[in-house]
């Protein structure tokens, strides 16, 4: 066959990939706002909903659905309220909403944990608040393919004024067996430097559903590890968590973008379905005091962080995570 234009050559590759297994045709990507919140549908199907609420600490994606609508995220935290039977559940932590991004030290206060579940941390917690409002949502476009929404927010400390400003920047797209969830992450440091501190709380994160923990559930990263002990502290280009819901196997993983902040990330990722990639934790993860991982933002200046959500049918084996993600971080 003679190739006439770059474009017929895309179009092959396009079709050669949609006969591979898990390769299925993109499905529309469509939002609908309502106040604080945006929800986000994919194919038709409701996948998960955007939480900005001016009464929330930071902002967070809740739940998150395969592509055939099984939850694999944790039901808990809704808005502020905790059920009361979950108070005493092994990693209960409230702040762990099902997607979030936030640091436990940026600027010298805290975006990981909030002020609303203070009573749960323990007298031990140093309280300096840190919290997120929004500015303005600055795209909100829906596409045939992929969808994608765009937020900028203002970083208040606990004297309620703003010291940074953070873009959280999100693509939707998904087939029939597959949901993905492009993500990024700027940071920008408006009148003063701002630290991003050494603490192991911290920083992309998503909780998962109780099905998907140990040991139940399976943990995986990019080295072959497997289980906490193997896989917390340590670097990788992803980790994956896969387990059965309502007889069904499934998967969720979260892949460092090459073009990250130094990439391969370092993972906060526990065994009872706490999932975060953390780039800053370096003295805990090391367990070496004379270790700061630490980074100052100069004024002015920014850092950017990307990640790439699948959620899949099947174990990761089945899914093929790790060819999946040598083809995302080859067009990185």
């Amino acid at each position: 066959m003679h190739i006439k234009s770059v474009d017929q050559l895309l179009m092959l590759v396009v079709l050669a990939l949609y006969s591979l297994p898990g390769y299925g045709q993109a499905e529309a990507v469509s939002f609908t706002r309502a106040g604080y919140t945006i929800e986000v549908s994919i194919g038709g199907k409701s996948f998960t909903s955007y939480h900005f609420e001016p009464d929330t600490s930071k902002a967070y994606l809740q739940p998150l659905r395969s592509a055939h609508g099984l939850v694999v995220t944790r039901g808990f935290p809704v808005g502020e309220a905790v059920p009361v039977e979950h108070e005493h559940d092994r990693g209960f932590e409230p702040h762990q909403r099902p997607m979030y991004f936030g640091h436990g030290d940026t600027g010298g206060y805290d975006f990981w944990t909030e002020e609303i579940f203070a009573k749960y941390y323990g007298s031990d917690f140093k309280g300096r608040w840190g919290r997120m409002v929004l500015r303005k949502i600055e795209k909100m476009r829906n596409g045939s393919n992929s969808g994608t929404i765009r937020a900028t927010f203002d970083l208040l400390g606990s004297d309620h004024k703003s010291f940074a400003e953070e873009s959280q920047e999100y693509t939707f797209s998904g087939d029939k067996d597959s949901r993905v969830i492009d993500c990024q992450y700027v940071i920008r440091a408006n009148h003063r430097p701002v630290k991003m501190g050494d603490t192991k709380e911290g920083t992309f994160a998503i909780r998962v559903a109780p099905e998907l923990t140990a040991p139940m559930g399976r943990m995986v990263n990019s080295e072959g590890a497997e289980g906490e002990p193997e896989i917390w502290g340590k670097r990788a280009n992803w980790v994956d968590y896969d387990g059965v819901i309502d007889g069904q196997t499934v998967g969720i993983a979260i892949f460092d973008s090459p073009k990250s902040f130094r990439h391969p990330t370092y993972w906060h990722a526990r065994g009872y379905g706490l999932f975060a990639a953390n780039p800053f934790g370096i003295k805990q993860f090391r367990h070496d005091p004379m270790q700061d991982g630490g980074y100052t933002i100069p004024a002015g200046k920014s850092i950017r962080f990307r990640y790439r959500v699948l959620i899949h049918d099947g174990n990761y084996k089945d899914a093929r995570v790790a060819e999946k993600y040598r083809q995302y971080a080859a067009h990185q």
